[in-house]
């Protein structure tokens, strides 16, 4: 003869569907940082699950504030029909995987200032853009595009950053910022990385928007040509 379930049981169940519905909320969450505004189509393909049950995770995400929704920016012709809606993360949903001892940095670098000097902060801001610039160096052979082989060492290094064509030139995003809420008190840090994109893709760039400044993603826009002087130098010997 079958019992029932006692109410402990019936807890434990309810406890861990409630724990599978936050892991798969934490996916879905992860995929949008990883991979920048999405649609719940494309949250479904990428996660392996059916677009109802993706747009039910991310009603609760809208409703704890973790992500916003907007209507998607179509560039070139558009179809009948209203945009897709995509889905960001705000400050709050990045907040949930990084907290990187900002508090520590921000204090850090506010005693910088106070014992040393602006210029000291300016300095170490400098120095931050080290680590892309080396890796930008050793992927540049591989990449004949210099704005390619930078998007792939913003995100080695944590930035996940992508190209987005635009008439004018591409848009190089950043969906993810690992220092945002120290560069929220210390703005040197989004200059420094904006004067390194300037310098590396021997371009005048243009920084739109930032994930320090909240907005969803950082912005830079990078108009033609986008290769550096050198490869044109090197362009025109070879003709």
């Amino acid at each position: 003869m079958k019992t029932e379930p006692t109410l402990d049981a019936e807890e434990a169940i309810t406890e861990a569907q409630h724990a599978d519905d936050a892991s798969t909320r934490s996916r879905v969450a992860r995929s949008i940082l990883q991979h920048g505004p999405s649609t719940a189509n494309d949250l479904a393909h990428r996660l392996g699950l059916t677009a109802p049950a993706v747009r039910r995770h991310l009603t609760v995400l809208l409703s704890t504030g973790q992500v916003i929704s907007r209507q998607q920016r179509v560039y070139g012709h558009r179809g009948r029909g209203r945009p897709a809606k995509v889905f960001a993360l705000t400050d709050a949903g990045r907040g949930e995987f990084y907290q990187a001892y900002d508090h520590l940095a921000i204090s850090a670098l506010t005693y910088l200032t106070e014992v040393v000097g602006p210029s000291a902060v300016d300095e170490f801001a400098n120095r931050q853009t080290d680590a892309v610039e080396a890796r930008f160096a050793e992927l540049r052979a591989e990449y004949g595009d210099s704005a390619e082989a930078l998007v792939e060492a913003l995100t080695a290094e944590g930035f996940v950053a992508s190209l987005q064509p635009v008439p004018s030139g591409v848009q190089l995003c950043q969906y993810h910022c690992p220092v945002a809420h120290v560069a929220a008190e210390f703005p040197q840090l989004c200059e420094a990385e904006t004067r390194t994109f300037a310098r590396l893709l021997d371009s005048h760039v243009q920084r739109l928007a930032t994930i320090a400044h909240g907005d969803g993603v950082c912005t830079t826009h990078v108009p033609h040509p986008v290769v550096s002087a050198d490869s044109a130098r090197k362009k025109g010997s070879q003709s």
